[in-house]
This record gives C-alpha cells, structure tokens and sequence, in this order.
C-alpha cells in the first residue's frame, strides 16, 4: 500500500528541468558572493554531470519549454558576466567532456583592462594596506560619512577576516566590510557613467589607481569570437554595462539589451536569442523589453526549477557555489527536487 502511494506522488511529481549558473572558475583570495568556483571542484561537478543527467543546450531546452515538453533530469549549464577565466578554464573542462554551455556575457570590458565596479570597490576596502581613515561622499543626493576608525590600516587579522566573509550569510566582521557594503547597495542602482565617476572619488580619497588585476578581466574580444565560433558553446545577452534594470526607465532597458545583443552578433556573426537579467534584477518593463525584442527565453537568479508551466522570460537558475563533490552532488539531488 505504501509503496503503491509513493509511487503515485513519485510520477504525478512534474517534469522539471534544472539550469546551473556559475559566474566564475578560479582560485580567488576572496569570495565574498559564494560565485568562485575553483578549477579542480569545477570538473568534478562536470564528471557528476556528465555521468548522471542529461545536459543540453540552453536553447533545446527554452525549445523544449516552447513545446511543454520538458524532461526530468535534464540540466543546463549557464555562465554570467564574462569573465576571462570562462574562456581560458571552464571551456576547456566542457569541451573535454562534451558538454554545452551558454555564456551570458555584459559587453562593456570586453577587450579592456578595467574591472567590473564591484571588484574593484572590494579590493579597494577590503584589501587595500592603508584607507584614510574617514570616508566622505555623497551618493545620489545622499552623504556618506563614515569613520574606519583603527581599521585604517589592513592588518593580518582583518584581511583574513575579509577573505573568510560571506556576504550572502553573515553581516559584515569589520568596519571596512560595512562600508564596503554600504557603498555596494549604493552604486548597484546607478548607471554606469555614475558608478565609475564614484570609483574615480573613492579611487582619489584612497590615493591609489584604477586596478587592473589581469585575473578579474573580461574576455577579450578575440576569445569572445573564438567561443562564439565553438559548436558546443552558446552566447547570450547580459546588458552593456550590467545595470539593475529593474532601477531604470524602460528606454534605458531597451537600449542596454538591445545594444549587447548587437554587439555580441557582430561579435560571433550568429543570431542572439536569449538573455539573463544582471543580478537577477527585473520588473515588467524589462519583461516587456525582452517580449517585443523576441527573446526566446530570458533567465533570473531565482532559484526553481523549470517546468513546462514556466513563463519563458522569467526562468529561473541555481547558483552553484564552491561545492565538493559530494556536497554538489547532494544539493544536485535537492535542485531536482524544487518546485
């Protein structure tokens, strides 16, 4: 009897496909966001893929999703930003075990030095030997006055207590980390024109220069038509300059996806048809954007599975973060489970 009741919820269960957001694979002095995942851990998550799911394009499974036909145990494996480290180490772990990928990439570094806004407000507060020790802006009409206090100087003691953080779980360890966050929440809503002419005022307050780690590079534009090129691998849309566009007017919106999705075309010479909304940040503007611009699917940060009653510009993805093996094939396993 009870095996016969299991059975029942077991099949009338639906269909749901689960799609894997990775941001990042490297060996990171910090990762505050839980998004860096090291080379070595990496490839164990692709073993257990590529052994126990059925992993396809992103774009058979939005097809898919168009037919309500979605399949349990199917997997699709996305990554955001753009990052050189996609290029130089995930895809090569993929196309050793033939697995696909699409790549949502925000257009504004591709080819330059300079780093993404949020990278380098981090090194700077949190890494930065020696701060001022008061801290004064003013952002969007609001001023900032914050004192550092004895934590002017990075000690040994409180850069590991940085490197140790997680920003997602725990509230901020020193004064440094809160004013860093405060300055995040800050400068996330802002266009990018404004963001940097802040970098630039924090940038001269701590006396230093625009950083340039080659490790928190963009992709260069000849690695970025080089994936564009593989057989295996697809490109998406992921803004210009990775606005919050739920923050912005409609027009903004446009243009921002609009003009990525020229760029990236021109880029590959192949057609761009899906798109991840930056820091999983929407409303029903954006949603209207992507409608009448014809995106086939578009992908939040939501964590649920896709169903065949999924609403295809509102798709939702797992972050994986830095898991062991086993870890990740245990949470794998609770993936395929939400509803």
């Amino acid at each position: 009897m009870l095996r016969r009741l299991f059975s029942a919820i077991r099949f009338s269960r639906p269909d749901q496909a689960c799609v894997l957001m990775y941001h990042r694979i490297a060996a990171l002095q910090s990762d505050i966001w839980n998004i860096t995942v090291h080379p070595d851990e990496f490839e164990q998550h692709i073993q257990i893929l590529s052994k126990q799911a059925t992993v396809v394009p992103t774009e058979e499974l939005v097809a898919a999703l168009e037919r309500k036909e979605i399949k349990r145990n199917t997997i699709a494996i996305t990554f955001d930003d753009g990052y050189a480290d996609n290029f130089l180490v995930a895809k090569p772990i993929l196309d050793h075990y033939k697995l696909p990928a699409t790549f949502f990439i925000a257009s504004q570094n591709i080819g330059r030095e300079e780093e993404f806004w949020w990278d380098e407000l981090e090194n700077i507060f949190l890494f930065c030997d020696y701060l001022p020790s008061v801290f004064t802006s003013t952002i969007a009409g609001e001023t900032i006055t914050f004192d550092l206090g004895n934590e002017s100087r990075l000690s040994h003691d409180l850069k590991q207590q940085h490197q140790r953080w997680d920003a997602c779980e725990h509230e901020p360890p020193t004064r440094r980390c809160a004013l860093f966050l405060q300055l995040w929440q800050r400068l996330k809503p802002l266009p990018h024109a404004e963001q940097q002419i802040q970098l630039a005022h924090i940038r001269q307050w701590a006396n230093i220069d625009p950083s340039t780690r080659p490790e928190f590079r963009s992709m260069s534009g000849a690695q970025l038509q080089s994936l564009g090129d593989s057989n295996l691998h697809s490109i998406g849309v992921h803004t210009i300059s990775h606005p919050a566009l739920a923050h912005h007017p409609k027009e903004f919106q446009w243009q921002e996806l609009l003009d990525n999705q020229a760029f990236l075309t021109n880029a590959v010479g192949k057609p761009i048809n899906l798109v991840a909304y930056p820091y999983g940040n929407y409303n029903h503007e954006t949603m209207e954007v992507v409608d009448q611009a014809g995106f086939k699917g578009a992908f939040t940060t939501e964590a649920t599975g896709v169903k065949n009653t999924s609403h295809k510009h509102r798709l939702g993805r797992f972050q994986v973060p830095n898991l062991s093996k086993q870890a990740f094939e245990v949470q794998l396993s609770k993936w395929q489970r939400t509803r």
